[in-house]
């Protein structure tokens, strides 16, 4: 299932059922599991641990060095889960430290020329559009969609469930189950319709958008926002991956009024 026409390293450690199509390239200190393809062009370089069932496309580049002055040649990872789709000319630069490492979690469907950056994790079932920017150092949460052309910066956070519209630029941590537009970027509602078609019950998605009416539709601050949704809406999981975001980042979430005092 290996072409003459591909180079694969003798290092590399290749699972059963792995097809190298013709022109891919296959770098020494990689692992790849079953059932994998890697089409022509597609380069798997030093540090990748894939997973089974994965798919990458043509022009592709997996594992590829960090962008990144604090990187002094060390051998490090890029991880990939299973049943993955890394399509065409998509870039996934490998981690800084030995001890970290970029991680793309199982299921994720990465389009077209999307770049994600050193140490970024990306968990299970995310959706990134053709052409995403992802910087270094970045967290999107599980189940969640960026769209083409979004941009994330350094050290950003997307909480799980969210939704970045086509072109948006996030410098910050957008929290769970919204949906976030524009630029700058606004708050633009939640993500109901893909919960709704998740099987989030009805009462559980007016919760959360109940949550978020207190956090941007209110005007106060996001100390007091906090404080209102713990006093006006039932205990859920829902409620509480709102509040343990929001609180773990230290109120810091994009989108909200600059102007409302901290503990207004």
């Amino acid at each position: 299932m290996i072409s003459p026409l591909a180079y694969v390293d003798p290092q590399a450690k290749l699972g059963d059922n792995v097809t190298v199509h013709p022109f891919a390239y296959i770098d020494k200190n990689v692992e790849i599991g079953d059932n994998c393809e890697i089409m022509p062009y597609a380069s798997i370089l030093s540090g990748a641990r894939m997973g089974k069932n994965i798919k990458v496309y043509q022009g592709a580049i997996v594992s590829a060095e960090p962008q990144d002055f604090r990187w002094n040649g060390e051998d490090t990872f890029c991880y990939i889960g299973d049943n993955c789709k890394i399509r065409e000319a998509v870039i996934i630069n490998r981690g800084i430290t030995p001890e970290g490492g970029t991680r793309i979690g199982e299921g994720s469907f990465i389009m077209a020329e999307t770049h994600i950056g050193h140490d970024s994790v990306i968990e299970g079932s995310c959706v990134l559009g053709n052409g995403v920017k992802i910087a270094g150092d970045c967290h999107v949460g599980k189940y969640s969609i960026l769209s083409s052309n979004a941009i994330l910066h350094n050290n950003g956070c997307i909480g799980e469930w969210a939704l970045i519209k086509g072109g948006c630029r996030i410098s910050g941590n957008v929290p769970p189950f919204t949906i976030m537009a524009h630029n700058p970027v606004v708050y633009f509602g939640v993500n109901a319709f893909v919960l709704r078609r998740k099987g989030f019950p009805e009462d559980i998605i007016d919760d959360i958008a109940k949550a978020y009416r207190h956090i941007y539709q209110c005007g106060t601050s996001v100390f007091n926002a906090l404080r209102r949704i713990e006093a006006d809406i039932k205990p859920s999981d829902a409620r509480q991956a709102i509040l343990d975001f929001i609180r773990a980042h230290n109120n810091d979430i994009v989108a909200v009024n600059a102007n409302v005092n901290e503990f207004e």
